[in-house]
């Protein structure tokens, strides 16, 4: 599955890697809305990408953002940055889409 830890003064991170798709959408869930959420989620080995997924995103990014605490969204793979801009979504997450990812965990399939 996947896990968490924070280093100090780091945001803790989430890495996604495989499938970020209505399969594993229930397995996803818990890990993006725990508590405390992630502050940053490194999509780099996302290898599929889908509208459940999309909307995992785009609920977490609501969600930070009501809480009023930053959510980033580090390295979006080709996959994700494919679905974003064909589905024309990219500028919904903002300066939350974050370049390169460095020191994230992983939720491995």
């Amino acid at each position: 599955m996947g896990s968490r830890s924070k280093k100090k003064n780091e945001p803790e991170a989430l890495r996604i890697d495989g499938e970020l798709t209505i399969f594993r959408a229930a397995e996803l869930q818990p890990l993006l809305f725990a508590d405390p959420a992630p502050t940053r989620i490194d999509l780099s080995g996302v290898t599929e990408f889908d509208t459940a997924g999309l909307q995992l995103l785009m609920v977490a990014h609501q969600t930070a953002h009501a809480a009023q605490r930053s959510l980033q969204l580090l390295a979006p793979s080709a996959a994700v940055c494919e679905v974003l801009e064909l589905l024309n979504v990219t500028d919904f997450f903002g300066d939350a889409l974050m370049p390169r990812a460095s020191g994230a965990l992983t939720a491995r399939p």
